[in-house]
């Protein structure tokens, strides 16, 4: 029986490359032995390539054990904490671990979510999540919109820029967000080395804030929390960053191959700006479902909302392309 095409969590649809998986073999004789108390030697090298002090950099076990610690540093018990809904699934998990209440925001028409009204929900929020671009309807908030809204959110509440997909984004279409660190101190903005990089059995992720943030984010490490299969994983890919940006390439590619083809075969397809498609089509959720099943295809569906489509490799996507023809 030929294997599934596994197109629900936006992974890579690549192997490590071979530096990549020639230095993880070789530090896997060492498993036995305890990695960092805390990845003092990752932040360091994270924060050299960044260009930024160590003491700006939090790391944790993907973006989304960032997000944890910063929310345990910011949200107390009963407190609020905002975003909008739909949205990455993690999100009120992440509420109920902290014990905070759930301000969730609907998105507007065509998977857009709407400043407007997260702007007013802060005001009884101690943080507020804004996932940039967005999952699952892979939107791009505008950088003038994002910046005009971070400053209007009260100092004292953290704001947690999702930027998990930013390195699918056009050049033209990202802003200088780790720059924004400098003028709006309560803000923190998080990036992971799971999507683009390859690395999501590894989770490593990352976060850039104020040094007094990034104190507060850090008391909340756990020790051991990042091995050392993971360190080096991130260390030797940063020194093969236009092997992987190659890669990352080709994905877009396939992406908007991908989406030409669905939009002719008649279905709704958001314009994205990560390594996924939304399929707005909350009528058809299920019959999408059923026909990539037929292909060996296994896709996210949100029923009586749409789906959400992985870029996959070539033939992944014609299988997609064939199951929607």
């Amino acid at each position: 029986m030929p294997r599934p095409h596994l197109l629900t969590l936006n992974e890579h649809p690549l192997p490590p490359l071979d530096s990549v998986a020639a230095e993880i073999a070789r530090h896997a004789a060492a498993v036995n032995r305890y990695p960092e108390f805390y990845p003092e030697r990752l932040r360091g090298i994270v924060a050299d390539w960044l260009g930024l002090p160590g003491e700006q950099v939090v790391l944790g076990a993907g973006s989304v054990g960032v997000a944890l610690q910063a929310l345990q540093a910011s949200v107390p018990a009963g407190g609020g904490l905002a975003y909008g809904w739909r949205n990455f699934d993690a999100y009120p998990l992440l509420a109920d671990m902290v014990g905070a209440r759930r301000i969730e925001v609907p998105l507007l028409p065509g998977g857009h979510q709407d400043l407007e009204a997260l702007a007013k929900a802060v005001q009884d929020a101690d943080a507020v999540i804004v996932c940039n671009p967005h999952n699952p309807t892979g939107q791009l908030v505008p950088g003038d919109e994002l910046r005009e809204f971070i400053g209007r959110v009260p100092e004292h509440v953290l704001v947690v820029l999702d930027e998990a997909y930013i390195e699918f984004v056009a050049p033209s279409g990202r802003t200088d967000s780790l720059g924004w660190v400098r003028e709006f101190p309560n803000l923190l903005v998080l990036r992971t080395f799971s999507k683009a990089w390859g690395l999501a059995n590894l989770r490593v992720g990352y976060g850039v804030t104020s040094p007094r943030w990034a104190a507060r984010i850090g008391r909340y490490q756990l020790p051991y929390a990042l091995s050392t299969l993971s360190a080096v994983a991130v260390e030797t890919s940063l020194r093969a960053q236009p092997e992987l940006e190659e890669r990352i390439a080709v994905i877009v590619g396939e992406r908007e191959r991908l989406s030409a083809g669905l939009a002719r075969g008649g279905w709704t397809v958001l314009p994205s700006h990560t390594n996924f498609l939304w399929l707005d089509e909350p009528e058809r959720a299920e019959d999408i479902r059923l026909a990539l099943a037929g292909e060996g295809v296994q896709a996210r569906v949100y029923a009586g909302e749409g789906v959400r489509l992985t870029v996959g490799d070539s033939d992944a996507n014609d299988s997609v392309l064939r199951a929607l023809a």
